[in-house]
C-alpha cells in the first residue's frame, strides 16, 4: 500500500505543550474517526473542567453524534469561518512533519503496518523526544514534566 493510500488519521493536540493526546486511523475520514481520536483524548486526560476542542468545517464536526459526545464529555466546540486557516496551524504543522520525516520515506504493505508506524512516530518519536520551539525546546513530553514540577513547587 502506497503511502498516499494511508487512509485518513484524525490528532486531538493538547496546545499547551503540543503532545498529540489523542489519534486514530481508519479509510475513510467519518465522525468516527475523530471521535475516536477525541475519545483517546478524554481517556488520557480526563478533563474535570470543561475543555475547548477545535475543529474544522468538515461535516465529521457538525453531526448529531459529534454534539452528542461533546456534551456527554463536557467539551465546548470551537470552529471559525471558512477560510480561517491560522487556527488549524499547530494541527497543519504536525501533518507537515509527519509527511516530511516518515510517510514520505516509507510505502506500506498493510494499513495496519501503516498503523503501526503512526503509533511508532507519534508515542514513541513525537511526544517523546520531538523538539519545539514553542516548549523552549522541549519535547511535549518533557515540557509537561517540567511544567507538573513547577506546579509542584519544585
Amino acid at each position: 500500500m502506497a503511502a498516499g493510500a494511508l487512509g485518513c488519521l484524525a490528532v486531538v493536540i493538547d496546545l499547551f505543550s503540543r503532545r498529540v493526546v489523542g489519534w486514530a486511523m481508519q479509510s475513510r475520514q467519518t465522525t468516527d474517526v475523530v471521535l475516536q481520536a477525541l475519545l483517546m483524548a478524554t481517556w488520557r486526560r480526563k478533563p474535570r473542567a470543561k475543555v475547548l476542542i477545535h475543529s474544522d468545517q468538515g461535516s465529521q464536526f457538525t453531526g448529531m453524534d459529534w454534539a452528542a459526545f461533546l456534551r456527554a464529555h463536557n467539551l465546548e466546540h470551537s470552529m471559525s469561518r471558512r477560510g480561517n486557516c491560522h487556527d488549524n496551524a499547530v494541527a497543519e504543522s504536525f501533518f507537515n512533519l509527519l509527511k516530511r520525516e516518515r510517510i514520505r520515506r516509507r510505502t506500506y504493505r498493510t494499513r495496519e503496518e501503516a498503523r503501526q508506524d503512526m503509533f511508532d512516530y507519534i508515542e514513541m518519536f513525537y511526544n517523546p523526544k520531538s523538539k519545539h520551539a514553542q516548549n523552549g525546546m522541549l519535547s511535549p513530553v518533557d515540557f509537561e514534566r517540567q511544567q507538573r514540577l513547577r506546579q509542584d513547587g519544585v
